[in-house]
């Protein structure tokens, strides 16, 4: 380094400056340099004091401070650049690139002239050089009447990678938790500058390595985190300058989400919950429940959370809860089996984290088999159990209504020769009904084949396997037993309705020989009745009619005969109150007759017709007027 106060054009000349910027290349070669091998660009500095060309006129190398004063009519800054490919010059103030005008010239040399310099011009003038190698980059302030000026950036800087960041004051930094950060703060001021640094106001002490305008934070965390001011202040004034630094933790995975449990705890029964991971889950659920999906996630500043599903944007119905770290899917069937994704990021990086959705399906199932239904022979046959499950239990058969059943086909099972056993026929029936009886059948020794025939074979065979059935039973040993009746006795009740008078007599069971028994033991045999209807003299009584009179006419619409209507005793053939019958339906005792279309005028007169009316009208019409005109 090359401190030095040197009087510049009868104005003190100060600057404060890095290792980088001090450095005054020894090995260059400006009349070879064309001829030597490629180098990066190399700014020349030079220390020596500016020359003055007249009172008013200031020319000055990078590495310089530059008071202006009131006369100070020109300043013509110079940069020489070394390199091959020669390098580009370029100028900048604070950071931004020089616009010129007929005040900013470019000189051919590449010397930036400042012509009738005014306050607006103070600040800090880089002088970049740059070709295919790398560039090199030298500034010089000009400041007013010797009051501090603070080269300042507006820059925001993002380190995720590096270990280490060097920024000038005004930058906005934003760095990952480890690196060593450098904060410079570049001052001029004639006279010299005093700096003093500080952190969210508070004056920092000389422990948190304040060396000539440059403040180190080493090994970052987030208690470092603040706004970090330099302060230049000298007999003219002071300024002051401020970065915010801002610690960056790229988003980590967390083991449990607390929201989740919360969520969780007030949704139904039917709803399943996982968290994402960045290994992977798995959720299996059957269909139609719903499902709460965690992203826990932590990170500075908070990660903002992207939910994917198969790896593109959600589209179908979905809710975010939490600030979007919990994913509710209200009915999982809306879905197919997938993998769903929440994708954290911020300013530090980026986390993915994933959980595989299965939904179970209703299935039928045929891996039982029902139990041989024969031991050997030919029909022996299996038939598969059809049973509903869901991942691998079963369920009621009802939830697999909509899945096809597969076909399911007998299998058969056992097919061998048996063992010969006796084999019998059908009990022949009984030779009595009761009183004891016997019954036979035939009883034979054989084996079955597989083929399904039947191999006679000896009685020892199936001795030695089984003792013999009999072939002889005694049968229906019960005492022969018959219904016995007693007469009927009087005939009682009233006459009013058909057959309502009844008589009774008693049943007995007995035996054959003539002994009662209990009338359970005739259970078996058809009950006679022991009530029946009967009738009484006062029943036997009916309707009785005459025959029909002659009809009053032969034709027209008035012809009408009459009969005579009695109740009769059946014995006694007397009449008796019409009342006695009225259980059965009274017979007509009028009708008409001849009604068809008179001819040659055949009418009966106005007033015979009249009179036949109301002969008619009264119900009965006498013998002696049966000849007349009615």
């Amino acid at each position: 380094e090359y401190p030095f106060h040197r009087h510049v054009s009868g104005f003190t000349s100060s600057l404060r400056m890095s290792s980088a910027e001090t450095f005054i290349p020894t090995s260059v070669d400006l009349a070879n340099g064309l001829h030597r091998p490629p180098q990066k660009p190399a700014i020349l500095r030079k220390i020596s004091a500016a020359q003055q060309l007249s009172a008013s006129e200031v020319v000055t190398h990078l590495g310089q401070t530059v008071v202006l004063a009131s006369g100070t009519l020109s300043v013509l800054l110079h940069c020489e650049a070394v390199g091959n490919p020669k390098p580009t010059i370029s100028w900048a103030k604070n950071g931004e690139e020089v616009k010129y005008n007929d005040r900013l010239l470019l000189q051919p040399d590449d010397s930036l002239q400042i012509l009738a310099p005014v306050e607006a011009d103070v600040g800090f003038y880089a002088c970049n050089a740059s070709n295919a190698l790398g560039s090199d980059s030298v500034s010089i302030a000009v400041t007013l009447a010797g009051k501090p000026l603070i080269k300042a950036s507006r820059a925001t800087v993002i380190n995720t990678e590096s270990p280490a960041v060097t920024v000038d004051i005004g930058s906005m930094v934003k760095t990952i938790q480890k690196a060593n950060v450098t904060i410079n703060c570049q001052v001029a001021g004639v006279p010299e500058a005093k700096v003093t640094w500080f952190k969210n106001k508070i004056k920092l002490s000389s422990t948190h390595h304040l060396h000539d305008g440059l403040l180190f934070i080493a090994n970052v965390s987030l208690s470092d985190q603040g706004l970090y001011s330099c302060k230049a202040a000298n007999l003219h004034g002071e300024v002051t300058e401020s970065s915010q630094l801002l610690v960056l933790e790229p988003p980590r995975p967390l083991p449990y989400l607390e929201d989740l449990t919360v969520v969780l705890t007030s949704a139904g029964p039917s709803t399943h919950s996982v968290l994402t991971s960045p290994s992977g889950t798995k959720l299996t659920v059957s269909p139609g429940s719903s499902a709460l999906i965690g992203c826990a996630v932590d990170g500075h500043p908070t990660p903002n959370i992207t939910w994917l599903y198969s790896g593109e944007p959600l589209r179908l119905q979905h809710q975010l809860l939490a600030a979007g770290q919990i994913l509710q899917i209200l009915n999982v069937s809306d879905f197919t089996d997938g993998e769903f994704s929440c994708l954290a990021q911020n300013e530090a990086g980026s986390l993915t984290q994933i959980m595989s959705l299965a939904i179970q399906e209703y299935r039928w199932s045929v891996d039982k088999l029902t139990v041989c239904s024969a031991s050997c022979g030919h029909r022996g046959v299996q038939l598969p159990q059809l049973r509903c499950l869901l991942d691998g239990a079963e369920v009621n058969a009802s939830y697999c209504r909509e899945t096809p059943k597969p076909s399911l086909q007998p299998i058969a099972c056992n097919r061998r020769d048996c063992p010969s056993r006796w084999m019998v026929t059908s009990w022949s029936p009984c030779t009595r009904s009761c009183g004891g009886g016997l019954q036979m059948r035939r009883v034979t020794c054989q084996r079955l084949t597989a083929k399904g025939s039947s191999v006679p074979m000896s009685n020892e065979a199936c001795a030695q396997v089984s003792k013999r059935p009999v072939d002889t039973q005694n049968c229906n040993r019960q005492p022969c037993v018959e219904w016995v009746a007693s007469s009927w006795g009087q005939c009682n009740g009233p006459c009013i309705g058909p057959r309502l008078a009844v008589q009774h007599r008693q049943i007995f069971c007995q035996t054959k020989g003539g002994t009662s028994v209990s009338s359970d033991q005739c259970s078996s045999l058809p009950r006679p009745l022991s009530t029946q209807n009967c009738w009484t003299d006062v029943c036997g009584v009916h309707w009785r009619v005459s025959l029909w009179t002659v009809c009053t006419a032969t034709c027209g619409n008035y012809g009408f005969q009459s009969r005579r209507v009695d109740c009769v005793h059946i014995h006694t053939n007397k009449p008796v109150m019409e009342h006695h019958c009225s259980w059965r339906p009274r017979p007509a005792n009028w009708q008409r007759c001849n009604i068809t279309p008179c001819e040659n005028g055949t009418l009966l007169r106005g007033g015979e017709a009249e009179r036949c009316r109301s002969r008619k009208e009264g119900g009965v019409v006498s013998q002696k007027h049966s000849t007349g005109p009615c």
